[in-house]
């Protein structure tokens, strides 16, 4: 495989992690709370551990890939040392949306999961830390756009 194509693959997988990422959190944080309200709050919980169980097992593969392609790309270009404020932004975004993902995951998700009746403040907690991700996300995206500005 040539050089650039190589690398342009490593941004791919990138890019397309960031979109699963940020573009779940939006889903499982605005779209999917409208739709569950016309369910009864048993087929709710259901429906909602299930969707999040989905989503967190798909992340657990999607975080770890945007992180080592983020690093490798600043490896190629240069190392940490040359990296632009605008990178080390999107690293510490990225590092701190990975430690909410799994304090999400480790905390009201399996509270969620392993109890016979969870509470609606389950779901609002892990819907709230969603949101934050998703901001941060969005954060990350906008210092993306600020480390490339067009010619």
């Amino acid at each position: 495989m040539p050089h650039s194509i190589l690398w342009s693959v490593i941004l791919a997988f990138h890019i397309i992690s960031i979109m699963f990422w940020v573009g779940g959190t939006a889903y499982a944080a605005i779209i999917m709370r409208q739709s569950l309200s016309l369910l009864d709050p048993t087929q709710r919980n259901s429906v909602q551990l299930q969707s999040l169980g989905r989503f967190f097992r798909i992340l657990m593969h999607v975080i770890p890939t945007a992180l080592i392609t983020g690093w490798l790309m600043i490896l190629h270009e240069g190392g940490f040392a040359q990296a632009p404020w605008t990178t080390n932004l999107m690293q510490l975004l990225g590092i701190v949306m990975a430690v909410l993902y799994v304090r999400v995951l480790t905390g009201p998700f399996q509270k969620a999961r392993r109890a016979l009746r969870p509470q609606p403040a389950l779901f609002d907690s892990i819907r709230n830390q969603t949101l934050v991700i998703m901001a941060l996300g969005l954060i990350a995206i906008l210092a993306a756009s600020l480390g490339h500005p067009f010619l």
